[in-house]
């Protein structure tokens, strides 16, 4: 029996350890869903859905400078997604540049590692 099962769990690892490689690689992966700043996030994240949530946060509330200070993410899949320190700079644009006070969604392009994500790139979606 255990020679049977010895194949098809070294398989399983093998593949496993393939997907591991592919994310510690830190392949591009793209998000879309509603940037706020970190310091309204947990907040946000504690309501019943986080992502309506999000979506109903004003772009002025996170231009201001204490919200900014703390960094911007993004809300994607129900989970907030921390950006790093070029990915805070683009965000801030991004809110900048939209002509909604809130709502406005965004197309994020980055590597995502440990829950930060490393963003190449942010364009607002209509």
């Amino acid at each position: 029996m255990i020679k049977k099962l010895f194949f098809p769990v070294s398989a399983l690892v093998v593949a496993l350890s393939l997907v591991g490689l592919t994310f510690a690689q830190g392949e591009a992966t793209t998000l879309t869903g509603h940037i706020i700043d970190k310091a309204c996030s947990q907040r946000v994240a504690k309501k019943e859905n986080p992502q309506a949530a999000a979506a109903a946060e004003s772009k002025g509330c996170a231009l201001m400078e204490s919200c900014a200070k703390s960094g911007f993410g993004v809300f994607a899949d129900g989970k907030f997604y921390e950006f790093d320190q070029k990915g805070a700079s683009l965000a801030k644009s991004a809110l900048e540049k939209t002509s909604k006070d809130k709502g406005a969604k965004f197309k994020v392009v980055g590597k995502v590692s440990e829950g930060k994500v490393a963003v190449d790139s942010i364009t607002e979606v209509e």
